[in-house]
């Protein structure tokens, strides 16, 4: 199996990304099941990347029917240690224009229906998430952004809400009083997941439009939100593009051992079934 070692996802309005090279693609299973599409992997700027269109290509998944752990732990197989995620948002302060990219530094979880760990079945663990996100890559990311002529914000709250409706103005109301900068449906499972599987993450948040509380927000038609959706998705891919070149060789962050004291259950009391499941995750430090 060929392996990658960055790895792209690509949210609402991007399902492929050119430039790739030498690209060829892998359709993987899981213990966890089948991750949203086909992994393409490539060369873009002179490293191994792989994509993966998170609500599959035709946009045919809905942000409470993805399969995160599948695509994490899927990500994790192909050898993939740093993973940039693109994403969607609207905006929930002014300052944050559509066409703007935000690069988020934190999470506040508004969903109800998702499975956002890979312990559980007989294995007990929990990992630091204090801060979400990597350093390394975010910083890569948001100095992409300028590369790019792209308009970027480094640092803010990523408000994850379950979808697939958007909010009230109650709600959009509420979570601007609590300073928070954009609102999306996925980022934060990814983020969760990936610091379990101890892959470097970082999001990329494109911002379509804003949110429900804005005076203006009525007055925008689908075919606006369609023509920035197109707009963000070309930013996108030469961001990306240059933050794949940018990206350090080396890893010498956190995320890279961020399991290392995780697991709270003894060894010998592992369910052998769970043990096989968890191995490449988690097997170097069961012994």
């Amino acid at each position: 199996m060929a392996q990658a070692e960055i790895g792209i996802i690509g949210g609402s309005g991007l399902y492929s990304m050119p430039g790739f090279t030498n690209v060829h693609e892998e359709r993987l299973e899981t213990p966890f099941g089948n991750p949203s599409d086909s992994f393409v992997l490539g060369e873009l700027e002179g490293r191994a990347v792989v994509f993966l269109a998170r609500h599959a290509r035709g946009h045919r998944l809905m942000p409470s029917e993805l399969n995160f752990r599948a695509n994490i732990y899927a990500m994790k197989k192909l050898g993939v240690e740093r993973i940039l995620s693109v994403s969607a948002v609207g905006s929930l302060k002014e300052e944050h224009k559509p066409t703007d990219f935000v690069v988020p530094d934190q999470f506040i979880d508004r969903t109800s229906r998702r499975i956002s760990t890979f312990f559980g079945d007989g294995i007990v663990g929990h990992v630091a998430f204090g801060d979400p996100v990597c350093a390394t890559v975010s910083k890569a990311a948001f100095e992409a952004c300028a590369s790019a002529g792209v308009v970027g914000k480094l640092g803010g709250t990523y408000i994850c809400m379950e979808g697939p409706q958007f909010s009230t103005k109650a709600e959009s109301r509420l979570y601007r009083s609590w300073g928070a900068d954009v609102i999306g449906m996925t980022n934060l499972q990814e983020a969760k997941l990936a610091r379990e599987a101890e892959i470097c993450y970082a999001t990329i948040a494109m911002v379509t439009d804003y949110d429900c509380w804005h005076e203006d927000h009525d007055a925008v038609s689908v075919e606006q939100i369609v023509a920035v959706l197109h707009q963000n998705a070309e930013n996108a891919c030469r961001v990306v593009k240059a933050a794949v070149a940018a990206m350090p060789k080396e890893r010498n962050c956190a995320c890279a051992t961020a399991a290392k004291s995780a697991v709270l259950t003894q060894p010998d009391k592992i369910p052998a079934a769970t043990r096989e499941k968890i191995d490449l995750l988690f097997g170097k430090y069961l012994g």
